[in-house]
Order: C-alpha cells, then sequence, then structure tokens
C-alpha cells in the first residue's frame, strides 16, 4: 500500500509546523524514514551527590501556590528554567535557550533549550499543553540535530507541559525513535528528574 506523503518538498516548515499538523507521531516520522515506539525506557541516573536538590525542591513547593501556570512562559520561568540551569550546573555544561538550529526547509526553527556535553545531548521542548503533539516536535528536533556533524548516535529528548515530562530516545543506527511510556512529574519526581538529566549528560 502506498503511504500517503504529508510533507511537500517545496515547502518550509519550522520545528513548530508539526506541532500543529493533525497527522500521528509515526506518521510524521515516517516521512524522514524513521520508525517509532512506545516502551519504557532504561534511562541513565547518575548516582553522584547532588548539591541545591532540597533548596530547589522547596523553592518550587513555595511557589507553584501562587504562580498560575497558565502560560508556556510561565511554565518555562518558574519549573523548566530552574530545573535545567540547575542541571547544566552540575554537569558543567552550558544551556542553550531558544537555540535556532537549520538543516533544510524541512527541519528548521529554534530549539527550546540545547544542553550539550561530549557525547551526549538532552534537548528539551516546552508545550503549553498537547503533550503528544509536543513528542512529535521533539522527534523532529532530535532528527535535524542527529543530521549535524558529530552527532551522538543516541539522542535524548524530553517534552514538558512544566509539571509533567516525557522522554525519548533517538537511535542513528536503527532510525527509531522511542518514547516512554513512564512520565516524571513535579515537584514529587523532582529527584528523579534530575538525576536522569545529569546521568544522560554524565
Amino acid at each position: 500500500m502506498t503511504r500517503l506523503k504529508i510533507l511537500q518538498e517545496d515547502a518550509t516548515y519550522s520545528f513548530r509546523s508539526y506541532f500543529e499538523l493533525p497527522n500521528d507521531t509515526d506518521e510524521v516520522l515516517a516521512e524522514f524514514g524513521y520508525n517509532s515506539k512506545k516502551v519504557r525506557l532504561q534511562l541513565p541516573r547518575t548516582s553522584r551527590q547532588i548539591d541545591g536538590l532540597p533548596e530547589l525542591q522547596q523553592q518550587l513547593e513555595n511557589t507553584l501556590p501562587f504562580v498560575p501556570l497558565t502560560s508556556e512562559t510561565a511554565k518555562r520561568e518558574i519549573l523548566i528554567a530552574p530545573i535545567l540551569s540547575r542541571v547544566a550546573v552540575i554537569g558543567q555544561q552550558i544551556l542553550r535557550i531558544e537555540y535556532p538550529l537549520k538543516v533544510n526547509n524541512l527541519l528548521q526553527g529554534n530549539l527550546d533549550y540545547l544542553i550539550r556535553a561530549a557525547h551526549s545531548l538532552v534537548v528539551v521542548e516546552a508545550k503549553r499543553d498537547d503533550l503528544t503533539r509536543g513528542f512529535t516536535q521533539l522527534a523532529v528536533e532530535m532528527i535535524a540535530l542527529s543530521m549535524l556533524e558529530a552527532s551522538p548516535h543516541l539522542l535524548y529528548g524530553v517534552v514538558t507541559i512544566g509539571n509533567l515530562w516525557i522522554f525519548g530516545t533517538l537511535d542513528v543506527a536503527t532510525r527509531t525513535i522511542t518514547q516512554d511510556i513512564g512520565s516524571y512529574t513535579l515537584p514529587d519526581d523532582l529527584e528523579d528528574l534530575v538525576r536522569i538529566l545529569v546521568g544522560i549528560l554524565e
């Protein structure tokens, strides 16, 4: 059976365009020659001492009752940026925000957050609500990153609506993007989330 093409070759798409497509994730990724699956991911976790974690936990718990998380900006500033900046400090890596990336007319736009270590990277896509379409956008961003020189063979990404985080991986060799069927919630899973993010960068 012939697969129906979704993308127009002469058109221009931003990463945001993939969030707005009505198609399922597997259909969009097939346009780039990638398979998709959902399993429980065995994510790396650091076992090192994490400084500042109790303070970060307290900060989140003190702030959440008083800041309505009704916009993407509020979620980024209150929940996402404090965690990723802490991870960057612990991992001694640069946290890039609104990182511009263009591979071609189908793969271009800004990555919300990118942390790149010597042999690994984490791309984070922040969304106000829809995690399903948010994961589609994240997956396309990972495909774009995988096409860069010196890209790792296994890329990690995470899509978040602030209080809920879902990880994914891209395996270059098998051309497979895997979405974790598990998720992490804030503030309860803060330590687990930080240990995973640091573990990926180690």
